[in-house]
């Protein structure tokens, strides 16, 4: 199962949605507000302005010296929004649940409101 999520920049998850297999762009204000974009994985390569991504390295063909700059940065960036993924993960109850993706997504609700408590 795929759960997307959104942290702030110190990795404090802000918002799970429903789980889908298939990743899209996340629609939530904090992504869409006005700025610098905000850094996510490869996965959302191309899912709008709002959203900065590393570079791909293409078949027979690899990264610059700046392009590998680049996804350095991005990766330094992204280091938070890992932690917080990782204090998600960290619940048992993602690690052996054999309930539905709707079930999980009020399950998953409640672990990020007692994150947030925190």
């Amino acid at each position: 199962m795929n759960v997307q999520v959104v942290t702030d920049p110190d990795g404090r998850l802000l918002w799970l949605p429903r789980p889908d297999r298939r990743p899209h762009p996340p629609d939530h204000p904090h992504l869409r507000a006005p700025g610098r974009p905000h850094p996510a994985d490869l996965t959302y390569q191309g899912g709008g302005p709002w959203l900065a991504t590393g570079i791909k390295r293409r078949p027979l063909r690899e990264l610059t010296s700046t392009e590998k700059t680049v996804n350095r940065a991005l990766a330094a960036a992204r280091a938070p929004v890992e932690r917080g993924v990782a204090c998600l993960k960290s619940w048992r109850i993602f690690h052996r649940s054999r309930c539905s993706p709707n079930r999980m997504t009020s399950i998953a609700k409640a672990i990020l409101t007692l994150e947030r408590q925190h």
